[in-house]
């Protein structure tokens, strides 16, 4: 009886088992299998990856955080100890609670609610950083089409890129706190004809589209150079438009050159929103938060901390998602091919 019922149990696996071969015989379904088993591994490894990255900032601060503490309690000492050590003590400055307040103090600080607020200080931060943020975007995105537009004009002569490639790097040369107040009285008095009323951060953004469009100008130009001869004469067999190389060649092979100046590029569009807000007295952004705790720093010392933890933070967010973007478009291969 137990053989009756166990024939058939047999001729299904056998069945199924003959099935599966004849699938892994198709090449099609097989295909199908192997991207699915790719995918999976990518997804595999952008997680481990991920978490390794997180792993490593927390060990990085945790790291800061002690050597914040040991160098803390070693200009302490040299406080207590000034006559006894004149050299030491000219050295490294001393450390008060005033100083370098305690990190408790600073961490505290992230939660407390200033006085005459009914909101907690990391809350008010993060409000200004999007602020920032947003002026930051709008001149990383203006710097990337400027830059990305010069490097493709140089890409088309050779002299030009000589005449002109000097200037753009004598350009950097100008103190951004210099050019900061002119540009945002600049933008109040010369855009009166446009439909929309000029605010000041749009005069910021500016300011860190001055600091993006550089790396992009640079990085892109080498990356649309990087395609070797012999592709380019292909291309030229192909009887191709200069539009269509750009366009198929030159534009994929300058995907790692360019995410190399998009993250320095992000970066610096952070930092030249925060100095351009501190500079022209823009309020509203991590800038007038840095520049208000300074003023009152007798009062709360962690504060100061606090918001110049903040720029870190935003400068940090930006980087990150400009390296998924780049994970995600270019992978693991074009980041190789730069290093």
């Amino acid at each position: 009886m137990s053989t009756e019922v166990g024939a058939p149990t047999d001729a299904m696996a056998d069945s199924a088992g003959q099935d599966s071969a004849e699938a892994l015989d198709d090449p099609i379904v097989f295909e199908q299998r192997l991207r699915l088993r790719a995918a999976r591994e990518l997804r595999r490894e952008r997680m481990r990856r991920t978490g390794r990255q997180v792993v490593v900032l927390a060990v990085f601060i945790c790291l800061l955080a002690v050597a914040y503490s040991l160098y803390k309690q070693v200009g302490t000492a040299i406080d207590d100890a000034q006559s006894d050590w004149p050299v030491i003590g000219s050295i490294l400055p001393g450390s008060d609670d005033l100083k370098m307040p305690p990190v408790l103090d600073i961490v505290s600080g992230i939660f407390a609610e200033p006085r005459g607020t009914n909101e907690a200080f990391w809350s008010i931060v993060g409000k200004e950083a999007a602020f920032t943020l947003r002026e930051a975007a709008v001149g990383f995105a203006i710097g990337v089409i400027v830059g990305l537009s010069i490097a493709v004009v140089l890409t088309t002569s050779q002299r030009l890129e000589r005449a002109l490639v000097p200037h753009v790097i004598a350009s950097q040369t100008i103190p951004l706190i210099a050019i900061a107040p002119i540009i945002v009285i600049w933008g109040r008095k010369s855009f009166d004809f446009l439909p929309f009323e000029w605010q000041d951060w749009m005069s910021v953004s500016i300011i860190a589209t001055y600091l993006t469009f550089f790396p992009v100008t640079i990085n892109g130009l080498r990356g649309l150079q990087s395609p070797r001869v012999e592709n380019l004469e292909l291309m030229d067999s192909y009887a191709a438009r200069w539009g269509q190389t750009l366009w198929r060649l030159r534009l994929p092979a300058s995907l790692p050159y360019l995410f190399a100046a998009f993250k320095i590029a992000a970066t610096a569009s952070v930092v030249g929103a925060i100095v351009g807000e501190i500079s022209a007295g823009v309020k509203g952004g991590l800038g007038r938060r840095v520049l208000l705790e300074a003023q009152r720093y007798t009062t709360g010392p962690e504060r100061l901390y606090v918001a110049v933890l903040g720029a870190a933070a935003l400068g940090i967010f930006v980087f990150a998602v400009i390296s998924s973007i780049e994970y995600a478009l270019v992978g693991r291969k074009g980041r190789e091919t730069v290093t």
